[in-house]
């Protein structure tokens, strides 16, 4: 071999840098595309173009992952799953950044580093650590709503095509007249839910860590398209100050009958990706990718995620991210305040101002109130927009209750838990299943603390340490897996 052998070269130079950063959170997935159908109006609430006019077609771009472990693992893990989603719109992207369950761990962003760490490998060993989950957990009482359905019946799906997505963040669906509502959003399959159990999951695990990545390829290669109905509860700002739970918290859902489900479309997939590197691992989603007729609320989390997403693109992918085919716009984009950079494959908006405020070429930024503009050469109104009241003191207000701990945060638990109830055996699976994952924990005393846990739940059981012959506190149901397992 000679310096001269320029293809060896360049082969063995492009073979060590073939690999991006993979996500921090949820690099194992599955992807597709497909499109979203208008099949119910609701211009009454909202003037997003892709979301009115029944009958009205949007391509999309989806995405279905595990959220902790690496892009290597088995999708069959008990896990919660985001389900993310690039609307390609008239107006722009729309992304929306769901997950399977209605609920989140923690309300409070500046935990949510924290949580994903939890879950993932202990720093010394590189090992899931049970000691480790749990110690953020029982330090973080909110969880244990999310917690509830992480190890219940629903914890492992047993197809993508078999999931639902919910927005968990609360968003505003928004008119030109100023007028609002805020907004959940639901993702149900037109297949219902079906799981796996704690065995099955784990017996595909070792066998086949595709199971879910390839049943929805295969689903789509032989025209067996999944499909998914769209809903949203929908909340008047008026009702929101006796509104029995925060509704910028995601921690918690909203009640079904004081805010029921209003149909606006259904989900198709009906493509798989042609080459899964270029059209899903290189996908960059976000929820801070909105179109004229939906804006965030306070929601801390939502806000929180708005920076988080993006920045985390702008690490993988370099920040033109946007101009890669999968992630670019349909519609045109004209903003040359954001140019240069890495991998610039565009024409860099050539000699055009690349600062606010020129006279040279003025511009208008699309949805800005009342301000007149000059976009693209021409004179327009910047979409007739009206701002929404500064003072509107839930939309516009700092939310404050992150942190705090009340009762509350243990109604709609208790709640879930009597849902336990009424189907046969659920209880007692929901048992063992964590009792299975608790006997991993090494240290007596926080197994006293997660027993301690779930003590708000219901009415108490005392229960006998076997290992301690201590009383240990009162627990919410008798804990039978756990006793078989100290």
């Amino acid at each position: 071999m000679l310096l001269q052998d320029t293809q060896l070269l360049e082969t063995l130079a492009h073979f060590s840098r073939e690999r991006i950063p993979e996500r921090v959170v949820h690099a194992k997935a599955a992807g597709a595309r497909g499109y979203f159908e208008v099949t119910h109006d609701i211009s009454d609430i909202t003037d997003a173009d892709f979301l009115t006019g029944i009958g009205k077609k949007t391509e999309l771009l989806t995405r279905i992952s595990t959220v902790g472990p690496e892009r290597g693992s088995a999708d069959t893990i008990r896990d919660f799953h985001g389900w993310a989603i690039k609307f390609k719109t008239a107006e722009g992207n729309n992304d929306w950044v769901f997950n399977n369950q209605p609920v989140f761990f923690v309300r409070d962003p500046v935990k949510f580093p924290s949580l994903n760490r939890s879950h993932k490998r202990h720093p010394v060993t590189n090992a899931a650590d049970a000691d480790m989950f749990w110690d953020f957990h029982v330090n973080s009482p909110e969880s244990i709503h999310a917690l509830m359905f992480l190890f219940s019946d629903r914890g492992i799906p047993a197809s993508l095509r078999n999931i639902n997505g919910y927005s968990g963040h609360t968003y505003k669906f928004t008119k030109k007249d100023g007028s609002y509502h805020f907004v959940k959003i639901h993702i149900l399959s037109n297949l219902g839910i079906k799981t796996l159990t704690s065995a099955e999951g784990n017996s595909l695990a070792g066998t086949h860590p595709d199971a879910l990545t390839l049943d929805l390829f295969e689903a789509i290669a032989t025209g067996n398209f999944p499909s998914y109905n769209v809903y949203i509860q929908t909340l008047a700002p008026s009702a929101v100050p006796t509104f029995p739970v925060n509704i910028f918290d995601m921690t918690k859902v909203w009640p079904h009958s004081l805010a029921p489900l209003r149909q606006v479309g259904k989900i198709v997939l009906d493509k798989n990706p042609e080459n899964y590197f270029s059209d899903i691992e290189q996908a960059a989603f976000s929820p801070s990718a909105m179109v004229p007729g939906i804006e965030p609320s306070a929601d801390p989390m939502l806000q929180a995620r708005m920076f988080a997403y993006p920045d985390a693109q702008r690490y993988r992918l370099g920040v033109n991210y946007q101009f890669l085919p999968t992630n670019a716009a349909k519609s045109g984009v004209y903003c040359p305040t954001e140019r240069d950079g890495f991998m610039n494959f565009k024409t860099n908006y050539g000699g055009d101002p690349n600062y606010v405020g020129s006279k040279l070429r003025p511009t208008a930024f699309k949805g800005a109130g009342e301000t007149n503009g000059v976009a693209n050469g021409s004179v327009m109104e910047a979409n007739g927009a009206k701002s929404i009241p500064k003072e509107d003191k839930f939309s516009a207000t700092p939310v404050t209750f992150t942190s705090e701990v009340t009762d509350d945060d243990f109604v709609q638990p208790r709640a879930l838990w009597e849902v336990f109830g009424r189907q046969e055996g659920c209880q007692e699976r929901f048992v063992d299943t964590v009792a299975e994952h608790v006997s991993q924990v090494k240290r007596d005393w926080l197994r006293e603390e997660i027993f301690r846990k779930f003590t708000p739940l219901s009415s108490p059981y005392t229960f006998i340490s076997c290992t301690l012959c201590t009383s240990v506190p009162p627990f919410p149901f008798p804990f039978w897996g756990f006793v078989l397992l100290l």
